[in-house]
C-alpha cells in the first residue's frame, strides 16, 4: 500500500496558478507554475496538480493533503460576479448600506463617487422587530411578520439572502428565527445571518460583510465541490483545506460557510512564507513585498508576527483610497495594495504622463509578449525590453516570449505618443511602477508609526524579485532577502500555516466594570467551539493553542486597537494589567497615550490554532565554491543610473550555494522568477540558499 506523505499548496493568481509540493518524509520541495484559467479556475488547479505529480513521479494516492488559496472571492466582489442577493433588515433600516459612514474618502471632491451596494434597493426587505443595544427585545418578531417576509421574497429572483438585524451581535435570536423560516420556505436559497458571519458592533460594516458572504457563497460552494470532484477523479480522495485571510487554514466545510474569510487568502500565504523566511535569516522586522501578475501588495512583519486587522475594504474604486470600497469586518493580515503587477497595462493619461494599472491583461490575453493576442503595453513587456527577462527561458523555457510584440506594443501605446524611444518608454513604465510602490509602502509604514528603512524586504510573487531591489533602494532599506522559489512563495506559505479559526464576541463594557469570572466563562465557551471545529478537521486536540485579543479604545472614540490579553490577567489584577497592555499598544501606534481618560472594551477575539508546521527549506548540502560555476553567461540589461545598457552576468539560481558572493549589476534566474540586482550592491547566499542583496548608498 502506498503511504500518503505529500502535501500540496495551490495558489490561484490573476495570471498564474502556483503549486508547491512538500515531501513530508524528506523535507524536499517541488514547484510548478501554470497559466490560470479564468473561465474555470479549477481547471488550472487540476492541470497544475497533474503536472507536478507527473514530473516528479508521485502517485495521486501519495497526496495526504491539498491546501488551497484563491482569488475567487475577491474577484467576484471586484467584478460584481456573485449571485443575485436580497437583504433582510430591521424595519426602517433598509438604506443603511447606501448611507454608510458620514466621512468622505476625498474631502475636496464635490462630485465624489461612492461604491454601489451589492444589493439593489428593490431587493432589500424590512421586518418588524427591534432588539436594543443591551440585547433586550424591544419589539418582538411575530409569526405574522415572518409570513409577510416570506410572501415578499417568494417571487424575487435571488439565489441568496443576507439577514442583518439591528443589535443582533448582542442577541441573535430574531436572526436565527428569520433564517429558519426562510430556509424552510426556500430550501434552494443560501441564507446568511450577521450574528454568525460577523457578530460585532458596527451596523454598516456588519451588514456589508454579511451581504458579501451571501453574495459569493453559492459560487464558492460550486467551485469547491467541482474541484473536490476533480481531485477525487484524479485519485486524490482527501478533503480540501483552504487558506483564510488571517493566515490560518480551515477545512473546506468551514470555508464554504464563511467564504468571505478567504477574500485575501493568497496574499496571506505569502505573508506566512515571508515570516518564516525572515526567521530563518535571523530577521524579525521584515517587509513582505508580493508582486504578481495583477497587483502588488505589502505587509509589515514586526517581531516575527504579521500585523493583522479586522477592518478591510475590497474593490476600492478611486485610486485605492481608503473608504472608497466595500467594507468588510473580517480577520485579515494587514496588507496594503501598493501598485500594479506584471500584467498591468501602461498608457498615457490625459496629463501626458505614463500611468500603469489598475487594469490588467490577466492570463488571457496576457502581456503582448505572451503571443496570445494581447496588444496593450504591460509591465512585463517593459521588463523584457530592458533585458531583465530572458525571452527564451521564461518559466524555465516552457513559455517563449515575443520581444518584437513587446516593442510594437510599447512603441504604439507609450513611445510614439510621448516622443520617446522604445527603451526610454520601457524604462518609464518600469520606473513609474517602482516609484508608485515605494511611495505607497513608505506611507503604509508611516501610518503604522514605523519607518520602512527599519525593515528588510522579502520579495515574493513572479514579478516581485524583478522590481524588489529598485523599490527597496528608494526606501533606503539595507537589504533584500530573496528566497529560493520566490515566484511560488504564497503556495509555500500555505504549507507553513497552522489550522486556526477566530471567534468574536461583542461586549461593550468599561474596563473598570469587567468581571474575571464572567470573562472566563465566555472564553471557555468560545474555546470549546473552536476545539470542536478543529477536532472535526482532524487536528489533535492536545496540540491546540488559544490566543485572546481585546478590541479596546478610549471612551468616545470610534476606532479600536487590538490588545493581546495578558496571560495571567484572569488570575488577578485584570484591570491594571489590561490597561497597561492597552496603553502600550495605543502608544506604539499613535506615539502617545491619553492619561486619565476612561478605557472600554468593545469586543473580544479568541483564536484557536494548531501549532505551526515544523517546516523549513532544506539547508544547503554544499558550501563554498566559485560563483563562476553558477554563471550561465551575460546579458545586456538597462542600468537606470547610467541611462544605458550594460553587460551583466546571469547566474543560475539552482547552482548558487552557501557562502558564494558577487557584485551587482547582475541577473539571477530560476524557473518561476528573476532577481534583478542593481549596481552598488552585493549578493551573498545563506545556509537556506536565500539570496541576500546588501545595498551601498554612495551618498551615505
Amino acid at each position: 500500500m502506498t503511504s500518503a506523505h505529500m502535501t500540496i499548496g495551490v495558489d490561484i493568481g490573476g495570471t498564474f496558478t502556483d503549486l508547491v509540493m512538500l515531501d513530508e518524509a524528506t523535507g524536499r520541495l517541488f514547484n510548478e507554475k501554470v497559466l490560470t484559467t479564468p473561465d474555470d479556475p479549477s481547471r488550472g488547479v487540476l492541470q497544475g496538480i497533474s503536472q507536478i505529480l507527473d514530473k516528479n513521479g508521485v502517485a495521486p494516492a501519495q497526496v495526504m493533503r491539498v491546501i488551497h488559496g484563491t482569488t475567487l472571492v475577491a474577484n467576484a466582489l471586484i467584478e460584481r460576479k456573485g449571485v443575485a442577493t436580497a437583504l433582510v433588515t430591521t424595519q426602517g433600516f433598509r438604506d443603511i448600506i447606501e448611507i454608510g459612514r458620514e466621512w468622505r474618502y476625498d474631502t475636496y471632491d464635490l462630485f465624489i463617487g461612492v461604491v454601489d451596494p451589492l444589493v439593489r434597493r428593490s431587493r432589500r426587505f424590512e421586518v418588524a422587530e427591534r432588539v436594543g443595544p443591551d440585547g433586550a427585545v424591544l419589539s418582538p418578531l411575530t409569526d405574522a411578520a415572518l409570513e409577510a417576509l416570506v410572501a415578499d421574497l417568494r417571487d424575487v429572483p435571488v439565489e441568496a439572502v443576507a439577514v442583518s438585524l439591528l443589535h443582533s451581535f448582542k442577541n441573535g435570536e430574531h436572526e436565527r428565527r428569520v433564517r429558519d423560516r426562510l430556509a424552510a420556505a426556500f430550501p434552494d436559497r443560501t441564507i446568511c445571518i450577521s450574528s454568525e458571519v460577523m457578530p460585532e458592533i458596527g451596523e454598516y460594516e456588519r451588514t456589508s460583510t454579511t451581504i458579501a458572504n451571501a453574495y459569493v457563497q453559492p459560487i464558492f460552494r460550486r467551485y469547491i465541490q467541482r474541484l473536490s470532484e476533480g481531485l477525487k477523479a484524479m485519485g486524490i480522495g482527501r478533503d480540501l483545506f483552504l487558506m483564510q485571510s488571517d493566515g490560518g487554514t480551515v477545512h473546506q466545510a468551514t470555508a464554504m460557510e464563511f467564504p468571505i474569510r478567504l477574500v485575501q487568502s493568497g496574499p496571506a500565504g505569502g505573508v506566512q512564507a515571508t515570516t518564516l523566511i525572515g526567521k530563518l535569516a535571523g530577521e524579525s522586522d521584515v517587509l513582505c513585498f508580493d508582486m504578481g501578475g495583477t497587483t502588488a501588495k505589502a505587509c509589515l512583519i514586526e517581531d516575527g508576527e504579521p500585523t493583522r486587522t479586522t477592518d478591510f475594504e475590497v474593490a476600492r474604486m478611486f485610486r485605492f483610497k481608503k473608504g472608497s470600497g466595500i467594507p468588510l469586518k473580517v480577520p485579515v493580515v494587514d496588507m496594503i495594495e501598493i501598485g500594479a503587477g506584471g500584467g498591468s497595462i501602461a498608457r498615457v493619461n490625459r496629463m501626458g504622463l505614463i500611468q500603469v494599472g489598475p487594469d490588467s491583461s490577466s492570463a488571457v490575453p496576457g502581456p503582448a509578449c505572451y503571443g496570445q493576442g494581447g496588444e496593450d503595453a504591460t509591465v512585463t513587456d517593459a521588463d523584457l525590453l530592458l533585458g531583465y527577462l530572458d525571452a527564451g527561458n521564461f518559466l524555465g523555457g516552457d513559455m517563449a516570449l515575443d520581444v518584437d510584440a513587446s516593442a510594437s506594443a510599447i512603441k504604439a501605446k507609450i513611445a510614439d505618443p510621448l516622443g520617446l524611444s522604445v527603451t526610454e518608454a520601457a524604462w518609464g513604465i518600469h520606473e513609474t511602477v517602482n516609484e508608485n510602490m515605494a511611495q505607497a509602502t513608505g506611507i503604509h509604514a508611516l501610518e503604522k508609526g514605523k519607518r520602512a528603512d527599519r525593515f528588510v524586504m522579502v520579495p515574493i510573487g513572479g514579478a516581485g524579485p524583478v522590481h524588489a531591489c529598485q523599490v527597496a533602494r528608494k526606501l533606503r532599506m539595507r537589504s533584500v532577502i530573496c528566497p529560493l522559489g520566490a515566484g511560488v512563495a504564497s503556495a509555500f506559505g500555505f504549507l507553513a500555516s497552522p489550522m486556526s479559526f477566530e471567534f468574536v464576541q461583542a461586549s461593550v463594557a468599561a474596563l473598570d466594570d469587567l468581571d474575571a469570572a464572567t470573562l472566563a466563562d465566555m472564553f471557555g465557551g468560545l474555546e470549546a467551539r473552536g476545539r470542536e471545529l478543529l477536532s472535526s478537521a482532524g487536528v489533535d486536540p492536545a496540540s491546540f493553542g488559544v490566543r485572546i485579543l481585546a478590541s479596546m479604545r478610549y471612551q468616545g472614540q470610534g476606532y479600536e486597537v487590538d490588545v493581546p490579553m495578558p496571560e495571567d490577567a484572569l488570575d488577578g489584577g485584570l484591570q491594571p494589567k489590561l490597561k497597561a497592555a492597552f496603553e502600550k499598544a495605543y502608544g506604539d501606534l499613535y506615539g502617545r497615550i491619553e492619561a486619565g481618560m476612561p478605557v472600554e472594551v468593545v469586543s473580544w477575539r479568541l483564536i484557536v490554532a494548531s501549532p505551526y508546521p515544523d517546516l523549513k527549506p532544506q539547508a544547503a548540502d554544499v558550501q563554498g565554491g566559485d560563483i563562476a560555476d553558477a554563471l550561465k553567461g551575460t546579458r545586456r540589461i538597462y542600468d537606470g543610473e547610467a541611462r544605458d545598457f550594460v553587460e551583466a552576468p546571469v547566474y543560475d539560481r539552482y547552482k548558487l550555494t552557501e557562502g558564494m558572493t558577487a557584485a551587482g549589476p547582475a541577473i539571477v534566474e530560476e524557473r518561476e522568477s528573476t532577481l534583478v540586482v542593481p549596481a552598488h550592491s552585493t549578493i551573498r547566499i545563506d545556509r537556506y540558499r536565500n539570496l541576500i542583496v546588501d545595498f551601498a548608498y554612495p551618498d551615505a
